[in-house]
């Protein structure tokens, strides 16, 4: 029958099975024939014969592989290992289509992380479209700094973000060094880095535990369970672990998203306005929740609040111009997060509110 030639076909070469048909059927029915087997193997088995759990698995490791995706969760460019044939993870019946049964336990958060380095960008350049968004930019990042860039939209902000995440090329003669100690230069880290982008990037076919734990599950770890619901709770979504990211808002979304970033635990973290769907409460309240944290790495986060950069931002940036250049302000004294009515933060909003208006007119 059809079905047994199927099942023998998913079984042997398919070459096993032309002899079959070739007393009965003409050259066409074929080659027909063997198209759809070699569709179902494709869309069923790996490369290496492996079988996948479904078309979900096979369309979230292969795209994760050679995305932003990977770089925002796995916090890496793809690797040779990452890039290696996936084993066949056992089902996990704690959280059906997550699959993290004999897998190796994520590195506790207590685990010792290579130290935050400085950031020293020179000479990078990047345009589009003919146009130089940003020529011979300049930055330097301290370790174990929080630091926040504003600007108007369209001036760059989140491609210097991905320039230093290794999602853009810097330009020649560009570079950008990352370094632990003032002696201690070496290449891009990607796989120190964490990236939050702007969109929120959830798999719409795992919960919200799942999307939380996915960075361990792309390196073949055993995820870290109970962080990852605590995490949950700490954004406020406690009783979501198992919603879908078509039944949330914009707002759970990005909760999702930011727990997904602080599973990482990544000595250098980017941010692209990572509290901009939130209502007004949730955000002062998850913002000092990153700020505490995220305490000791080096961060750059993108904002088009003045105030959030004055509550959290330890250095403060503004990009402006074409092509952009970027200036600093003072930040306010004392250790983050700040209280928002502080007079010393308020005197500092009025004054970051004119630097900010001076630059849209430059846009």
């Amino acid at each position: 029958t059809f079905a047994e030639v199927v099942a023998m076909s998913c079984l042997l070469d398919v070459r096993c099975v032309f002899p079959l048909f070739m007393h009965e059927t003409n050259k066409c029915q074929v080659k027909l024939f063997v198209f759809l087997i070699i569709l179902l193997k494709t869309c069923y088995f790996s490369h290496n014969g492996q079988p996948w759990r479904g078309f979900g698995d096979a369309f979230a490791l292969r795209r994760a592989r050679t995305s932003d995706i990977v770089q925002e969760i796995s916090g890496g460019a793809p690797s040779a290992e990452r890039l290696a044939p996936p084993t066949t993870p056992k089902p996990d019946p704690d959280n059906a289509g997550v699959g993290t049964g004999n897998l190796p336990q994520n590195p506790s958060p207590h685990t010792t992380r290579p130290a935050s380095p400085a950031i020293a960008i020179s000479g990078v350049s990047l345009g589009y479209a003919g146009a130089d968004l940003f020529k011979d930019l300049y930055l330097d990042l301290p370790a174990g700094l929080c630091s926040a860039l504003l600007g108007p939209s369209g001036v760059g902000k989140s491609s210097l973000l991905r320039l230093i995440a290794g999602l853009e090329d810097c330009g020649a003669g560009g570079r950008i060094e990352f370094a632990a100690t003032g002696d201690d230069k070496a290449a891009k880290p990607f796989a120190n880095i964490a990236y939050m982008a702007q969109q929120d990037l959830l798999l719409p076919w795992l919960d919200a535990l799942g999307n939380v734990m996915l960075g361990a599950r792309l390196r073949r770890q055993r995820p870290d369970r109970a962080r990852a619901r605590d995490l949950l709770a700490r954004v406020g979504l406690a009783d979501y672990e198992r919603a879908r990211p078509d039944t949330l808002s914009g707002g759970m979304r990005q909760r999702v998203a930011l727990a997904r970033t602080l599973m990482e635990e990544r000595p250098v973290v980017l941010m692209d306005e990572p509290f901009s769907a939130l209502d007004a409460i949730t955000r002062l309240r998850l913002q000092a929740l990153a700020a505490d944290l995220l305490r000791g790495r080096t961060i750059l986060f993108v904002t088009h609040d003045p105030l959030e950069a004055l509550r959290i931002g330890e250095r403060i940036f503004i990009m402006a111009g074409r092509p952009a250049r970027l200036g600093e302000v003072p930040a306010p004294a004392g250790a983050t997060p700040r209280d928002p009515a502080d007079a010393e933060l308020l005197k500092h909003h009025s004054e970051l509110l004119r630097r900010l208006t001076a630059a849209d007119e430059q846009a």
